[in-house]
């Protein structure tokens, strides 16, 4: 068992008669625009079946009608609206990012400038209260144009595909050589340009760094790469790092394993990295060329009792 799957597994809370509703992880996701309402319902999905108490959907108000049907576990908040003033919804979403441990900035988020608005509103809410973020897909369309709105925070994850590196590369003036993403020296670099924020670079070989130490995992995932997959990878991340909040405030599963505070997000993406994975294998070996990301719920179970689970300590 490696080192950094055992600091993983040390982050998450046992399942205790001494916990009340939240302590293991209250999660929010921004995200849900008029044309996307999958991609905010598998990210908080999978939170939830990995292990979050609640999870939070801050949504556009037709969104937010579509998705209130998929799930009854998800609290739905429909305060996206484009007639509202910028400053009614910051206020509406730093409300709610007020009782969160993590938020998730950017699933179905579209790239409409109203949304992208609501993106950056949500960023700020979270860098006030010092709330942990984790930034994908249309997030980082925010985060291309307004790099300053993360630089040195290291409380954050950012989560791109191939595609996406290049394009922070290229805003970050980050030379990217030939092939040069495959290692991790790139991720490197721009977690340095950002100022400690930690990268999980998506690709055959995913690559994790907080500028300090790069860590890589290529273990078998699916064949299929059908839309959403992402969002799991997102719901998993906000889930451990929701769990890294809660162990550097004491609760954890291992007192014998120390994870450095300032390594907590290094390891959260890690896990939620190496799981993603296993949940991908497991459901494409079950489903062929059929798998959807639908699919993927019925595995992530067993993928965290495989992955994940403190039990394996």
């Amino acid at each position: 068992m490696s080192k950094p799957i055992q600091l993983a597994r040390a982050l998450v809370p046992p399942l205790s008669p001494s916990l009340h509703k939240g302590q293991a992880g209250r999660l929010g996701v921004v995200g849900g625009s008029k044309d996307y309402t999958g991609a905010p319902f598998f990210c908080a999905m999978s939170a939830m079946r990995i292990g979050v108490d609640l999870a939070h959907i801050i949504c556009e108000p037709k969104a937010g009608d579509a998705i209130k049907t998929y799930a009854p576990d998800l609290i739905v908040h429909r305060v996206l609206a484009e007639d509202d003033p910028i400053e009614h919804i910051r206020t509406a979403i730093d409300d709610i990012v007020a009782r969160l441990h993590v938020l998730v900035v950017g699933p179905g988020l579209g790239r409409d400038e109203h949304m992208q608005a609501c993106a950056g509103a949500a960023i700020s809410a979270a860098r006030s209260r010092n709330i942990p973020l984790v930034i994908d897909a249309d997030g980082l369309w925010y985060l291309n144009n307004h790099p300053e709105s993360l630089t040195g925070y290291p409380n954050a994850i950012i989560t791109p595909n191939v595609m996406e590196m290049k394009r922070l590369c290229g805003v970050l003036g980050i030379d990217q050589g030939v092939d040069a993403l495959e290692d991790g020296k790139v991720a490197k670099q721009v977690s340095q340009k950002l100022g400690g924020v930690t990268v999980l670079q998506k690709g055959a070989v995913d690559c994790i760094t907080n500028g300090r130490h790069v860590l890589t995992v290529d273990a078998p995932g699916s064949l299929k790469r059908c839309g959403g997959q992402g969002d799991v990878l997102s719901g998993a991340t906000g889930t451990m790092l929701a769990w890294g909040v809660v162990y550097a405030n004491g609760i954890g599963s291992h007192k014998k394993i120390q994870v450095p505070h300032q390594d907590i997000e290094l390891y959260a993406a890690y896990g939620a990295a190496a799981f993603t994975r296993e949940c991908s294998r497991r459901t494409y070996a079950d489903s062929g060329r059929s798998m959807i990301t639908q699919d993927m719920l019925s595995h992530l179970s067993g993928s965290y009792e495989a992955i994940l689970s403190p039990d394996n300590l």
